[in-house]
């Protein structure tokens, strides 16, 4: 499992619509790896402005790997955090994530960082099996 669901919030699940708060309460304690790499770019983004800010650094272990691949494969997670941050994510390999602004000026920068060249640019053979 993904996420520690409580009894609450299955039942909200279950009775139809589920808060959008709750849900993104489920993914902070539930990922907490991948909920700090998110909200620590977002702050460093609206310091330091810019076009974008990332992470290039590979997570500590597999289990923050995970976080992160859960995090940022599920339509679901990925969008309450886009909602609740104010951001787009984009992600690369296994670990490289980063925040852009809503902002279309940067479109252009978001669009070349979520290339195909950009991936291809961005492998190494240690990330090869992560």
């Amino acid at each position: 499992m993904s996420l520690d669901v409580s009894p609450a919030l299955l039942e909200q699940a279950e009775r139809g619509e589920v808060d959008e708060a709750d849900f993104v309460d489920c993914v902070r304690t539930s990922l907490p790896y991948a909920w700090e790499m998110v909200s620590s770019l977002v702050a460093q983004l609206k310091v330091d402005g810019g076009a974008f800010a990332d992470n290039q650094t590979p997570p500590p272990d597999e289990q923050a790997r995970g976080q992160l691949l859960r995090a940022l494969a599920s339509d679901a997670i990925r969008g309450a955090l886009q909602r609740h941050f104010g951001v787009r994510l984009a992600f690369q390999n296994c670990h490289r994530v980063a925040v852009f602004p809503l902002d279309s000026a940067v479109d252009e920068t978001l669009a070349k960082f979520t290339s195909v060249r950009s991936q291809l640019l961005n492998q190494s053979p240690e990330l090869r099996d992560c």
